[in-house]
């Protein structure tokens, strides 16, 4: 933990970005974004015949858009405060533009609420790292979706002009394209304005942010307070992932894992030659085809996502920079084929 902690020192956190980059998502406000009538949407869906996704309040349908073009059909369907929640998505998708967040391609709100997005054809990060394919993600694809993943938050958090907190980010939010670029989708959770930490809730106003087992970081359920540090600690256990291999919460043992590696990780912390724990963490399945420094960089950013007291943890922006500084070539890994979209 020593080196990363003087390394934040080092680095004097640029408040000089461009107002050109702060306007990204603003500016890209209802760009190339359609009003769909229902009716469209039940003929793009044939008739929501083919459902490829469900969650809790929404089911996501296959589209047939132009050409042959495919989109994903998200519908939510329940009472007034869901309709609020749709609105509240919709608000914030119409802000936002980054080449790995999944794209945002119209809406409908004549009778349910109906969001259209691109579709990503190569599944999500849950089912690639803890499926039962035979074919596993290799270190350097690994390394490569964490980076992008930062970089997608270091955008909603960093570079929009109202800063956005995703509040949900978990493995199956994260779809691969073909190239295993990420895309990271589902802002059903998010809130828009928050600095990097607000005050609790009072009973005038309270915020409520939605998370997933495994993922949701340990302050909020104590305390309330949301922020994007809730955020970083959720990157923290999804790059815990992409080393290890291991699921965010093994149900069957009701383990988390940030609880059974915690020791491990204080270790690798404390000691300056941590080697053999490091590679004791790393997913076998790799067959010891991974890089050990970088392994260990990984291991000691994520020590930092998962601190107990947020303001320790570091911005989206710091792990970006330290990324670039330990993990070599990892912001040029994948030429983006579809062309930045901020």
């Amino acid at each position: 933990m020593g080196f990363l902690l003087e390394f934040l020192k080092r680095r004097k956190h640029t408040a000089a970005t461009s107002r050109a980059d702060e306007e990204k998502g603003k500016d890209g406000e209802q760009r190339g974004v359609r009003k769909f009538k229902w009716d469209e949407i039940k003929d793009l869906t044939k008739g929501f015949s083919r459902l490829i996704g469900q969650g809790g309040f929404s089911n996501v349908y296959l589209a047939n858009l132009s050409g042959s073009n495919l989109g994903a059909v998200k519908i939510l369907v329940g009472n007034d405060r869901l309709n609020q929640v749709f609105k509240q998505e919709l608000d914030i998708l119409t802000r936002i533009r980054h080449e790995n967040i999944v794209k945002f391609l119209g809406y409908c709100d004549d009778q349910e609420g109906a969001i259209v997005f691109e579709y990503i054809s190569n599944g999500n990060l849950q089912e690639k790292l803890h499926g039962n394919e035979k074919n596993f993600l290799p270190w350097k694809t690994r390394t490569a979706i964490a980076f992008q993943l930062t970089a997608a938050i270091e955008y909603l958090h960093e570079k929009c002009s109202l800063q956005i907190v995703h509040g949900d980010i978990k493995a199956s939010n994260i779809l691969l394209d073909e190239r295993f670029n990420c895309n990271l989708c589902d802002f059903g959770s998010a809130k828009m304005g928050f600095s990097s930490a607000v005050m609790p809730p009072s009973s005038r106003t309270k915020q409520i942010m939605v998370g997933s087992p495994g993922y949701t970081d340990p302050h909020y359920l104590r305390t309330g307070i949301a922020s994007k540090k809730n955020d970083v600690y959720s990157l923290g256990v999804i790059i815990l992932e992409l080393v290890t291999g291991l699921e965010a919460f093994c149900p069957e043992r009701g383990q988390l894992l940030t609880t059974m590696v915690a020791p491990k990780l204080r270790d690798i912390a404390k000691c300056g030659r941590a080697e053999e724990t490091v590679a004791e963490m790393v997913d076998r399945r790799l067959g010891g085809e991974f890089d050990l420094e970088e392994a260990k960089a990984l291991l000691l950013i994520v020590e930092l996502c998962l601190h107990r007291s947020p303001t320790v943890r570091p911005s989206a922006s710091q792990i970006l920079e330290m990324m670039k500084d330990k993990i070599g070539a990892v912001d040029s890994l994948f030429s983006p084929t579809k062309g930045c979209r901020c």
